[in-house]
């Protein structure tokens, strides 16, 4: 079977700094693969890869087995939704008039009923004739999401949409990931939050420095070693009744052994 997204032996560099060193990460449809790392470790240049915004000094990115750099930008948008870290909206627009700039592709009255769906999708709906200028940054994130999952693409990409969210918002956000994936699509995520990613993902990659230093089911990405060379984490996973519970604390400096 042919990967929806995939990305061969990636290189770029942002600024002259190496964001992307010899990337390989693969994703099927119906699997949510989770990207985690500390900050800077190309989490973000990764997913922007993906959606055709990054170019790369080597390598390819391939979606649905088609080079990105080839395809339209409408053809890319009918294969890839994208949901980027920033968030930023330019004018105050109804929630369901931002959700439906998702769905490109239909009518006008499709458009804003796929936007209806969707925003209930995210518990939301209540916010359909509001603007978003009148929302809170957490009100705004659930139209954003209703924005990229308006689209019938078969990819998913979705640049850290957990952050600034209180804990509840932040499950929701990931249950719906999840469904989308056991819908079909293939979902890639990425996230600061270690047991967010071990609790809904299929897979996690963990990157460093622009390097895969893990690419495996959660816990087997996630191992005691991973997390102290590359997080600086004394770690270990504890069984919840909701899914793997992460107990932690930061190696003290000159000491290898204490948090």
């Amino acid at each position: 079977m042919t990967a929806v997204l995939t990305m061969w032996d990636a290189n770029a560099s942002l600024g002259g700094r190496t964001v992307l060193d010899g990337t390989d990460v693969l994703v099927e449809a119906g699997e949510l693969v989770a990207v985690v790392g500390p900050n800077g470790a190309g989490k973000s240049s990764l997913i922007r890869a993906f959606a055709g915004l990054l170019p790369l000094c080597g390598g390819v990115v391939r979606l649905q087995g088609d080079d990105v750099t080839t395809l339209s930008l409408r053809a890319r948008a009918a294969r890839v939704a994208y949901l980027p870290q920033e968030g930023r909206i330019a004018w105050n627009l109804p929630a369901i008039e931002v959700a439906a700039l998702g769905a490109p592709f239909l009518s006008g009255a499709d458009a804003m009923s796929a936007a209806r769906t969707a925003l209930e999708e995210v518990e939301a709906g209540h916010l359909a004739d509001r603007g978003v200028a009148e929302m809170s940054g957490g009100e705004r994130a659930r139209v954003l999401l209703a924005r990229a999952l308006t689209t019938g693409a078969q990819a998913l990409l979705a640049d850290e949409p957990t952050a600034g969210l209180d804990p509840e918002a932040q499950l929701m956000v990931m249950e719906r990931l999840r469904a989308r994936a056991a819908a079909g699509q293939a979902v890639l995520v990425s996230l600061h939050d270690l047991a967010l990613a071990a609790r809904f993902a299929d897979r996690i990659v963990v990157l460093d420095a622009g390097r895969v230093v893990a690419d495996a089911a959660p816990l087997a990405a996630l191992t005691p070693e991973v997390m102290a060379g590359t997080f600086g984490l004394a770690a270990r996973w504890i069984d919840g009744p909701d899914g793997p519970l992460l107990s932690s604390g930061r190696y003290s400096i000159g000491s290898p052994t204490g948090a």
